[in-house]
Formats: structure tokens, C-alpha cells, sequence
């Protein structure tokens, strides 16, 4: 990629191959012989899957995407090919929010009660879980209990189907680990904000050395493991921060966080809705964990924009904090560290053009081995990570 082309140029233009189910299962969990698969969704009403109910609900888009390309799919060719067994739909019901505690009760389509711990995760080598909601985190830590291999797909739509699963992971994988090699134990990462007619922030990331992880897609061989999908991801988990920086809220309020010993404590209003910005400074004051950052994250994939963070958050050129749990990313925030468990969420806020066009990443910048070196300005990955990849 020229300096001169943007990523998102590059995206637009990028021929993808078609979608193929087998390669995706084949190069993510091999092996797959006599594996066997499931496949798993989320319902706000349990009584939508006897009869497949919910495939006549045009409001159950994942869902129904998840019956046509993953069941259908296994069910059409792709387990006799991969030599794959089961290939059974089971639904729990929708948690509510992202990366939230699973329930343990789960139905089969003819409508059976069951139990997702008894039932699934001790009988099947490989749980697909294409949900509303992100559940990552939860079957994270099933996996590690019970043996079993997984991908979480939550949000799924036909972009991401035709683009971010329709490539080959072993390039994802590879891209990954030449971004996570060049910055891995670093110091810490500033990240410059500006917004339009407002004042600069700069927020300061302190990462204490670490070893950088990735979220390559690979799940292979048979040790326990979760792949969230689309993949592609450089993350940390922060030991500190302090500084300010920009969020919009889902109601398109802006806000401006300030943030002290590595959590957010308050919220100010930017432009918006005063109530918006009230309701988050009450609900840090009586859980202050919601506030805690757990994750700083950058892209390393040339992907078109979904509307899905799932995919978007891993464009590269994006990067993106996260608030609350990160026990899945290796970091010690627990969901009984919450004064309410339903606040026990992994929530990602997504820094990119299409998310948030009034402001702009002017710069991230990283220190490591005594140098401070460009990672992003407006966007776009500086010359040193493009270096990377071109290695």
C-alpha cells in the first residue's frame, strides 16, 4: 500500500474471494476429522427455536444469516469434506451485552431444554457462536474448563461474510504477528484526539513491557481456544492510564472522558445530550469497574467498513480502547469485581473515520527501547507499521 493510497481506498478496491465455508473451518481449526460441531445462537425468546420460528422473523438477521451460511453449509457438503460430525443449532437466550456471563439453559430447535454445559460444551469439539451479542469473553473461559475449540461471530452480515471471512487466515494470521513483533513490550502508547473547533486530548496507555497479543483467527491443533471472527488485531491489556479522550455515545452525544490510575472517572459534555452524559457519570460512580480500561487494540487488516465492530475494529489504521472485563484478554478484571453483574460487559469503543467523522486520531505513538515512534496519524498506519508488513 502506497503512502498515497488510504486504507480505506485500498478496501474499496480490494478483490476478495468468494465466501467458502470449508476453507474457513478447515484453516481456523484444523484438524477437523471426526470433530465434532455446533453451532450456537442467541434468542430473546427461547420459543423461536422449535421449528426454526426465528428463520420467519425478518428481525433475527444474525440468526438467520447464521442457519444460511453455517448450518446450511455444514449440512450441504462442507461436513462430509472437513469429515465432521454433529452440526446441531442450539439457542440461549440474549444476554443483553457484550461479553456478559452466558445463561447455562439452552434449547434444541425442536424446542428441548438442555443445558449448555452439560449438553454442549462437554460433547463438542468445535462451538461456533454467531450471537447478537459479543460472548468471547464467557466461552473463553468454558473452552479452558472443558476442552473444546471455538469461534465467536457475533454481528455477522453479508460484508463481513463476502470480505473479512472470505480471506485466508494464514495471511491474516502472518500480517498479525509481523505487527504484533514490532510492537510488542513497549513502554506505553499516547494517543492524540482532535475535534472539530474543540480543544486537543491526548490519552497516555502504560503497558509495563508486555508481550503484545494478536487475534489472528487461528485455532488450531486441539488445545482449548476461542477465535473472534473476523480477526486481525494487535491488543495490549493496560497496566495504567492517564489523560482525556473523545467517545460518542450510541445517541450520537460527544463526550469528553477523563481518565486517572488506568479508569475513566468522569464525563463532560462536548455536543449532544446533557442526560446522556449524566447517565454515564452515574453509572461510574456506582460501579466504578465500568470504568476501568481493559484493552487497547489496533487493526492489522485492509477491510471495508461492515457497520459491524466485530469487523471494523479490525481495519488497519483503527485502533480502539475498551472498558470492564478482560479476563479472556489475560488481564485480571473478573465479573465478580462488579457491583452489578449485568455491568460486567467487555464494551469496545472504536476510533475510525466512518465511527466517529468529527474527530480525528491525529497521532498514536509508541515508546519502546528508548525510541518514540509513529504508529498512526489520522487514520492511516505510519511509515513504520506499513514497514512492518511490508517485511
Amino acid at each position: 500500500m502506497s503512502s498515497m493510497t488510504t486504507v480505506q481506498t485500498a478496501a474499496t478496491g480490494r478483490k476478495f474471494p468468494k465466501f467458502d465455508l470449508a476453507r474457513l473451518l478447515g484453516t481456523v481449526f484444523e484438524p477437523t476429522f471426526g470433530r465434532r460441531v455446533c453451532i450456537l445462537i442467541d434468542l430473546p425468546d427461547l420459543a423461536e427455536a422449535k421449528g426454526m420460528a426465528f428463520l420467519n422473523n425478518p428481525e433475527r438477521k444474525v440468526q438467520r444469516k447464521a442457519h444460511e451460511a453455517f448450518y446450511q453449509g455444514l449440512h450441504g457438503g462442507v461436513m462430509e469434506e472437513l469429515a465432521l460430525k454433529g452440526g446441531e443449532i442450539f439457542a440461549y437466550e440474549k444476554t443483553g451485552g457484550s461479553n456478559l456471563d452466558l445463561p447455562d439453559r439452552c434449547v434444541d430447535m425442536e424446542g428441548n431444554e438442555l443445558s449448555l454445559e452439560k449438553d454442549v460444551y462437554s460433547k463438542y469439539d468445535l462451538v461456533l457462536c454467531i450471537s447478537t451479542f459479543s460472548a468471547t469473553a464467557p466461552l473463553t473461559a468454558f473452552a479452558k474448563q472443558y476442552g473444546f475449540r471455538g469461534a465467536t461471530l457475533h454481528g455477522l452480515n453479508d460484508v463481513i461474510l463476502s470480505t473479512g471471512l472470505a480471506v485466508d487466515y494464514n495471511d491474516v494470521s502472518r500480517d498479525a504477528e509481523k505487527l504484533r513483533a514490532s510492537m510488542t513490550k513497549a513502554d506505553w502508547v499516547e494517543i492524540d484526539f482532535t475535534v472539530e473547533g474543540h480543544e486537543e486530548m491526548t490519552v497516555r496507555l502504560e503497558l509495563n513491557r508486555q508481550e503484545a497479543q494478536k487475534s489472528h483467527g487461528l485455532c488450531q491443533g486441539d488445545a482449548p481456544d476461542v477465535a473472534n471472527l473476523p480477526a486481525g488485531e494487535v491488543y495490549f491489556v493496560p497496566t495504567g492510564a492517564e489523560g482525556q479522550f473523545p467517545l460518542k455515545y450510541e445517541d450520537g452525544t460527544l463526550g469528553r472522558l477523563t481518565v486517572t490510575g488506568g479508569r475513566i472517572i468522569k464525563a463532560e459534555l462536548i455536543e449532544g445530550k446533557q442526560e446522556t452524559i449524566d447517565e454515564h457519570n452515574r453509572k461510574l460512580q456506582d460501579d466504578p469497574m465500568t470504568g476501568v480500561l481493559g484493552e487497547l487494540g489496533f487493526g492489522t487488516q485492509v477491510l471495508p467498513v461492515s457497520g459491524a465492530d466485530i469487523q471494523d475494529e479490525k481495519v488497519l489504521g483503527t485502533c480502539h480502547l475498551a472498558t470492564g472485563r478482560d479476563d479472556h484478554l489475560g488481564g485480571h478484571i473478573t465479573p465478580d469485581q462488579f457491583k452489578r453483574r449485568q455491568n460486567a460487559t467487555h464494551d469496545d469503543i472504536l476510533f475510525a473515520p466512518h465511527k466517529t467523522p468529527n474527530f480525528d486520531i491525529k497521532q498514536a505513538r509508541m515508546h519502546r527501547d528508548g525510541k518514540t515512534t509513529v504508529l498512526i496519524e489520522h487514520f492511516q498506519p505510519a511509515e513504520y507499521l506499513r514497514k512492518a508488513l511490508e517485511s
